[in-house]
């Protein structure tokens, strides 16, 4: 009986002792960022990680225990096989998760769930495209290595323990005793006697999230993610429905003013959106930035700038709904895994379309990545441009086409003949400015400068040639970056990291100067349709940037924080645990609207 007994205990700690020494492993895998922190932290980070390493602990003993019940009343070889089997299993995904983790992090900056997963599956080379072989093989042969290396200490301690089978009268009691201890898993699966059950957020203890990020397991919040990016999460839904309406009109306007013939010469002038990869301000000189996307700089201090513009999350998926659709980022999931709300959003490009304008879009990549092709469809787009359209000879970067074979398509395209004089949208992803970092264009030192600067002098080039074109008086350029900047690496702070460009040009932009009005890229359709004097009443997440009775607000998200830019101050919190991370100003009504807003989306998310 106690060989039983042990059976279960050495299975379940373990298992704590190799998520245990996966965090010492990941912290060492990120050594200059956790050198600053001391050993006494990063034993901190261990030690308030052990809870949700006791609940995986709990859910990989199960099935052994199970297997171990079964062994009592058989003398078949079927459950010690079966537990082989299991135990293989278990080791290739854990060593999996915990390689991919400390891979992956410095890249994306946040624990392993499933966004790197689902961009997998819809596109692998929005994970693996900015990868050389030596590392993929590298990350391949760390994935086998450490997968070996755990399944032989399961099967060694674990595996191998021989359980002889009691005799037939105290089978019962046997089995009664182990049906015992196996409910008692469920006690660190559930989280311990708390009213909360385990959750990401239980993990986290300091105000600096790289700390927290070592403390969570991997392997937990991977499965958190799958089984809880439907659901809402209890922190965004703190206010009871009147208090929501009482502040719905301090978060959402949609009336339309009257057009102002000050913004614009021509009713319907031809609109080219160019969404910038991954560009911030940071990049820019006349923000304080570095001398890099100097055209960009340009163009904006001779245009039209808005100097409080931020992105609402963190990746293209995001991007593009809050963009083209102007759904806002959320904190938990991607809008753009559900087919079927993408296609109930409202659309920036379907609404011109019905104003008359004819759509066309371009991207040198994989149109199919994280479902854009739905996103593009449901917006109305008919004339799709993207690498399938390049000969081989031209898609020599690992996304596709290179910027500048882009827009020279893109230009050849303009110029050709046009069978009437209805007004174009043309919006231009750009893909260059991303990981590897690898362009046709050796300009500035570092592999990341260089490539910002590649894209910053193909969009410049293209901006002039438009200007000297017969369109020129009658288009407007909407220039914005795609999501949030990833230069330089070591910002911080959520504001500085989500601080984008938006800058506005073209001989049909009459107004030049400054905005400095808090905004998001959600805003964008709202602006431009009512700019144009379009109907923007189903946008319900955007507001018009230049009307003058419209909230003055920026939200933007990415996984486990929201954040809220206001008159009165700018906040920052855990959506798990609804703690302040960030913080400057009179912020306390600023953190109440944070939360409203984020209650809305989330309502009218799963309303879908």
């Amino acid at each position: 009986m106690l060989r039983y007994i042990c059976k279960i205990a050495f299975t379940f700690l373990l298992t704590v002792a190799l998520f245990a020494v996966g965090k010492i492993a990941f912290m060492l895998c990120h050594l200059p960022v956790y050198r600053s922190f001391g050993l006494s932290q990063a034993a901190a980070a261990i030690g308030h990680g052990l809870p949700m390493d006791c609940t995986m602990a709990g859910y990989i003993s199960v099935i052994p225990a199970l297997l171990a019940i079964a062994r009592l009343w058989t003398s078949s070889r079927l459950p010690e096989i079966a537990e082989k089997i299991y135990f293989i299993i278990i080791s290739l995904l854990a060593g999996t998760v915990l390689v991919l983790d400390a891979a992956l992090y410095s890249h994306w900056g946040f624990k392993l769930d499933m966004t790197p997963i689902f961009y997998f599956i819809t596109s692998p080379s929005a994970v693996t495209g900015g990868m050389t072989l030596l590392q993929k093989a590298g990350g391949s042969a760390c994935i086998i290595i450490t997968s070996i290396a755990i399944f032989l200490l399961y099967d060694r301690l674990i595996v191998r323990l021989q359980l002889p089978r009691p005799r037939k009268e105290a089978r019962v009691k046997a089995t009664i005793v182990m049906a015992l201890i196996t409910g008692l898993l469920f006690i660190p699966i559930r989280g311990g006697f708390t009213v909360s059950t385990m959750n990401p957020g239980r993990a986290y203890f300091s105000p600096e999230m790289r700390l927290n990020h070592a403390a969570t397991n991997p392997a937990f919040n991977l499965l958190y993610s799958a089984t809880h990016q439907d659901k809402e999460v209890k922190s965004l839904n703190s206010l009871s429905d009147a208090e929501i309406e009482k502040l719905r009109p301090s978060l959402i306007n949609t009336s339309l003013r009257d057009r102002d013939t000050a913004l614009l010469s021509t009713d319907r002038p031809d609109i080219c959106l160019i969404l910038l990869e991954s560009f911030s301000t940071h990049l820019m000189p006349s923000a304080g930035g570095e001398a890099i996307a100097v055209r960009l700089d340009s163009i904006a201090t001779s245009g039209l700038n808005f100097t409080e513009f931020y992105a609402n999350s963190f990746r293209t998926d995001r991007a593009l709904a809050s963009v083209l659709s102007a759904y806002p980022g959320i904190p938990t999931v991607s809008v753009m895994k559900s087919v079927g709300k993408i296609e109930s959003l409202p659309s920036l490009p379907l609404a011109l379309k019905d104003a008359g304008y004819d759509l066309t879009y371009y991207y040198g990549g994989d149109v199919n990545f994280t479902n854009m092709r739905a996103l593009l469809a449901a917006g109305g787009f008919e004339n799709i441009v993207a690498d399938t359209d390049f000969p081989l000879s031209q898609r020599l970067g690992k996304w596709g086409a290179h910027d500048d074979v882009l827009f020279r398509r893109v230009e050849a395209d303009m110029a050709s003949p046009r069978s009437d004089a209805s007004p174009r949208l043309t919006v231009i992803q750009t893909s260059s400015s991303h990981e590897p970092f690898e362009v046709p264009m050796t300009k500035l030192p570092g592999k990341e400068a260089n490539a910002f600067a590649f894209t910053d002098s193909v969009v410049g080039r293209f901006v002039d040639r438009l200007s000297h074109t017969g369109r020129w008086g009658s288009t407007l350029v909407v220039l914005v970056a795609d999501h949030y900047g990833c230069h330089p690496r070591d910002l911080t702070s959520m504001r500085d990291r989500h601080h984008i460009p938006l800058v506005m040009t073209g001989g049909a932009l009459r107004c030049h100067g400054t905005v400095d009005t808090p905004a998001s890229q959600s805003d964008i359709a709202a602006t431009l349709l009512g700019m144009l004097g379009i109907d923007h009443s189903s946008f319900m997440f955007s507001k018009d940037i230049f009307d003058p009775g419209a909230p003055k607000f920026a939200y933007f998200a990415r996984p486990e924080q929201a954040a809220m830019i206001d008159t009165c101050g700018y906040r920052v919190i855990d959506i798990y645990t609804g703690n302040t991370l960030e913080k400057s100003g009179r912020s306390d009504s600023t953190l109440t609207f944070l939360k409203a807003y984020l209650q809305l989306l989330n309502h009218d998310f799963n309303r879908r």
